[in-house]
């Protein structure tokens, strides 16, 4: 993958500050998710509960959580998150102008080959008009439209306010624990969070929130997996129309694969737990995230990643 010229996106808003913890590709600390959202903040000893409770049960430590804060808090998204180690707990102060950081200007750069790529493609494929989601780089801990986020949180989009929330220092996680990882591997990530953004356009998030409510955990679970395969399979159809503007190679999209696999939840409870519990799924497995990438990479059409459709995943 190579960005010769590539322009940066003029929707990205750097919190990070003077900290200087996410300026290059290389080093360690971060945390990781996909999708998510925040609300209120709970005091240590009710996480550590909660994580206790999520251990004995099975349940994903991130549902409980969200759940928690959803009612302490000022709401959130519908999505849900994963939840691991967070070494940062400061928060951000938001800071004018672009990024100048390497990773910034790669995140920038990232976020406008997806402009370039969805303001065509979606109002051809589904003739609704394409708006702009902004992405906000923060370090520690910011504030969104779903409610409050931090390093633990993740990568994440709130429909509320249709912004990406991302700590870079998330990239070397995936290098350092995951096994994943690489410049088109960050790619990936970023894209698959403005798949969350696509699938908000197209009415999906709300439906699927309506649908939540009506839903015991086992039921929402399921939905929330659905939502994230589709936003996989979205990041594949973003990838085979921007493979010439970017010049995508085999190898890349093998370093794509490589990281959905490493973050499938049947491999990451398997690592956590010794054992996997299918019923607290709310990304997908390994192999389930990299089918419906791969399925996007190959067509190319929005219609191909309806998951909601798919009597199997």
């Amino acid at each position: 993958m190579r960005l010769d010229g590539t322009e940066e996106s003029d929707n990205v808003e750097d919190r990070r500050g003077d900290t200087g913890s996410s300026g290059s590709f290389g080093g360690g600390g971060g945390g990781f998710s996909f999708g998510g959202g925040g609300g209120g903040k709970l005091g240590i000893g009710t996480i550590l509960v909660l994580l206790l409770i999520g251990w004995v049960t099975g349940i994903n430590p991130m549902l409980l959580i969200g759940g928690a804060e959803m009612v302490t808090g000022s709401g959130g998204s519908g999505n849900t998150a994963y939840q691991q180690q967070a070494s940062q707990t400061t928060t951000s102060p938001a800071s004018a102008g672009k990024p100048s950081d390497e990773v910034g200007v790669f995140v920038s750069e990232i976020l406008k080959v997806n402009e370039d790529v969805w303001s065509r493609v979606l109002p051809e494929q589904t003739k609704i008009p394409f708006v702009k989601p902004h992405l906000v780089l923060f370090s520690g801990t910011t504030r969104s439209g779903c409610g409050s986020a931090d390093s633990a949180t993740g990568p994440f989009y709130c429909p509320d306010d249709q912004k990406v929330y991302l700590d870079t220092s998330f990239f070397d996680e995936m290098r350092t624990r995951f096994g994943g990882g690489g410049k088109f591997a960050d790619a990936y990530v970023v894209s698959h969070e403005v798949g969350h953004h696509i699938e908000n356009l197209l009415g999906i998030l709300a439906k699927v929130d309506a649908q939540r409510d009506r839903s015991d955990q086992t039921q929402a679970n399921a939905l929330s997996v659905r939502i994230e395969l589709m936003a996989d399979c979205l990041g594949g159809v973003w990838a085979f129309h921007a493979k010439d503007q970017i010049k995508l190679e085999e190898s890349d999209i093998a370093e794509a694969l490589r990281t959905a696999s490493a973050i499938g939840d049947d491999r990451l409870q398997q690592q956590a737990r010794g054992r996997v519990v299918p019923d607290s799924f709310t990304h997908g497995t390994s192999d389930q995230r990299q089918r419906w990438f791969t399925q996007g990479w190959r067509s190319g059409s929005i219609n191909q990643c309806n998951t909601f459709q798919a009597t199997q995943l």
